[in-house]
């Protein structure tokens, strides 16, 4: 049974499928995985054995009879802790929503549930979400697979924990400005941020609801695919043999203050994929560098303006560089907000013309390696110009409005990032799929 806690979500679901694994037994495996692991506390806010097993003797019956519900029907996962599960705690990762029990749960897990995903339970992530490091002093940092002294990446930080550590076969999380696809780079996963719009928010704890996006955190690209028609409740796009692929290379800010190892990772990928018989071709981008310079505007006043009365009804419970990034926000004017607005969809146009020639854009997924633990909680400075960087170039598909997805690359969390377009999820997994095929990881 160890070796179903390092298979591929897909490969459980066949195996179930097949008669081979018996979910009661999957979900016993991982809940006993998790359960006695020693970071057990830093990686799972709390565990749901009691509504796992239910679910899981369910999908057994399921199988016996023949009547799967989806490929992963009976396959555990893990939920980051923003989405609202009935009866059970949802706070966050914040002290301001502490005892926050939700009645009913969020319709993406209802949808996810229908198709017979099993939820072991709920994962740590950063405060409110506001972070790309994952440093939680106030609930719990998890740690990075590759690093156990560093942070793990949010702020899906748990999430990428669960199924880098082999404590769930894949982790549902939300992004905003990174938050799937930096955890799932620094944990060597595979990470798919849908388009803003496309996944249910309903029963979500917001951020900053025109930015907030749901999606997977997976061993492979195949699993991504099932996941995101699991968390919609429909059919999965069939992953077609690999094809040749236009690809552009981004050349701006994206590649600049590369840490060694993540240029040499970046590079090394796209010499296999040019050797796979990919075609890749440097692109500029000028809308970019303004709708960057966007971010605070857009962001952090969208956050605060969410968050503002609960936030100052008790500001000492939360963690001071969160409770400052969110405050940010308060000095924008709304003249200024609706203005960013506006040339944030011109630039969103200019870029979907100039990018229509590519099946995706290329660029590393994070510029930098997960930060220690203890510098970041010991040096303010270090800490911003960390969270920064570490979300910089995730950030460009969330201010540009695409699907992204981030593929490991074979060197340690240094993750490959393919920019798609706004809805073309399928089309994004395809592309996907070649590109895991050439870097062979």
């Amino acid at each position: 049974m160890d070796e179903w806690l390092t298979m591929t979500a897909a490969d459980l679901g066949r195996g179930i499928g097949a008669g081979r694994i018996d979910p009661v037994a999957l979900c016993e495996a991982y809940l006993g995985a998790a359960e006695a692991h020693p970071f057990r506390d830093r990686i799972y806010a709390r565990m749901t054995r009691d509504r796992a097993m239910a679910e899981a003797r369910a999908a057994a019956k399921r199988a016996a009879d023949g009547q799967r519900l989806s490929p992963l029907d009976g396959v555990p996962v893990s939920w980051k802790d923003l989405f609202d599960s009935a009866g059970v705690a949802t706070e966050a990762g914040s002290a301001l929503l502490a005892g926050r029990v939700p009645e009913r749960d969020a319709e993406v897990l209802r949808v996810a549930t229908s198709m017979g995903l099993v939820c072991l339970g709920k994962t740590h992530l950063s405060e409110l979400a506001f972070s790309g490091l994952g440093l939680n002093p106030v609930t719990a940092t998890s740690p990075c697979v590759n690093d156990h002294d560093a942070v793990s990446g949010g702020s899906s930080s748990g999430a990428a924990a669960s199924v880098a550590f082999g404590l769930a076969a894949a982790g549902i999380g939300s992004d905003t400005g990174g938050s799937v696809r930096v955890p799932a780079a620094w944990n060597d996963l595979v990470g798919l941020k849908t388009t803003s719009g496309r996944v249910s928010l309903a029963g979500v704890v917001p951020l900053c609801a025109r930015f907030d996006t749901v999606g997977p955190l997976a061993r492979s690209v195949e699993d991504a695919a099932l996941l995101l028609a699991a968390l919609e409740g429909t059919r999965p796009v069939q992953l077609a043999p690999p094809r040749p692929l236009r690809l552009g290379m981004l050349q701006t800010c994206a590649l600049e203050d590369l840490a060694p190892e993540v240029a040499s990772a970046f590079e090394s990928a796209c010499k296999r994929l040019s050797k796979a018989g990919h075609r890749l071709v440097d692109v500029d981008a000028p809308m970019l560098p303004a709708a960057m310079d966007l971010s605070p505007v857009l962001f952090a006043t969208e956050a605060y303006g969410t968050w503002k009365d609960v936030i100052e009804a008790a500001p000492e419970k939360m963690f001071p560089a969160i409770l400052e990034r969110f405050r940010g926000g308060a000095s924008v004017t709304g003249p200024d907000f609706v203005a960013g607005w506006q040339a944030l969809d011109r630039a969103r146009a200019d870029w979907a013309e100039a990018m229509a020639g590519f099946d995706a854009v290329l660029v590393p997924s994070t510029p930098n390696l997960p930060p220690n633990v203890a510098r970041l909680m010991k040096d303010d400075d270090y800490y911003k110009t960390a969270n920064l960087l570490t979300l910089r170039n995730t950030r460009i598909g969330n201010l540009m409005g695409l699907a992204a997805l981030t593929l490991p690359t074979g060197v340690p969390s240094c993750g490959l990032m393919a920019m798609g377009r706004a809805f073309g999820e399928e089309a994004l997994l395809q592309v996907g799929a070649g590109i895991e095929a050439a870097l062979g990881v």
